[in-house]
């Protein structure tokens, strides 16, 4: 799934709280990271932005009708507990042709949680309403979604940790062997790693209308 607006990629988050703090340099020289059991939270591609045409099945300039724009998405994250929770917040732009009336716009967006990359494992959909006063053709409003990812499924395996966090000194037989190259090293990280996605709802005409505009 390519994904847009999400942080470092899987190879610089490997390690664990408890050593050395993001991006800090450690008594060997080398540089340590922090695995946070947060989610990365990100939009996919292709699904920040929704285009409503009247009449709906027209693609002709002349039925469009009102675009949206999902932007300064942001996350808080609260670990405390066996379930993580963690809360997305964004803005809707909204544009309209017509500036008659007053009018709201009800627009579908979901969130869900990503495992490993690619395997969804929970999705809730939500709506947020634009609101368009009489004349004006740009409104604004303001979303949020939580998700959910228990613990014990974002921990990686004592074995796992051992590996990825062991101190190596040079002339050690796997000094220079990146733990990650090893598949089942590679699997445990990505079976322990989430995202929390979050985008509009589009439908395959609204999603198809996005990807070849």
């Amino acid at each position: 799934m390519k994904v847009s607006n999400i942080a470092a990629p899987l190879a610089v988050a490997v390690m664990l709280a408890g050593c050395s703090s993001k991006g800090e340099l450690d008594a060997t020289g080398g540089v340590s990271a922090v695995r946070s059991a947060c989610p990365v939270v990100g939009v996919p591609a292709e699904t920040g932005d929704i285009t409503l045409f009247d009449p709906v099945t027209s693609r002709d300039a002349s039925a469009l009708d009102v675009t949206a724009l999902m932007t300064n998405v942001r996350s808080t994250c609260n670990d405390s507990g066996e379930q993580i929770a963690t809360t997305v917040t964004f803005d809707v732009r909204a544009r309209r042709v017509r500036a008659d009336a007053a009018r709201d716009v009800v627009l579908p967006y979901f969130i869900t949680v990503v495992r490993g990359g690619s395997a969804v494992v929970a999705k809730r959909i939500g709506r947020v309403t634009v609101h368009f006063d009489a004349g004006e053709t740009r409104a604004e409003a303001k979303g949020a979604a939580t998700s959910y990812v228990a613990r014990a499924a974002a921990t990686l395996p004592a074995d796992v940790r051992e590996q990825l966090t062991r101190r190596r000194k040079a002339g050690d037989t796997d000094a220079a062997v990146d733990p990650l190259t090893q598949p089942a090293v590679r699997q445990a990280v990505l079976r322990a790693s989430f995202e929390a996605l979050v985008g509009f709802q589009l439908t395959s005409d609204q999603l198809q209308y996005n990807v070849t505009r």
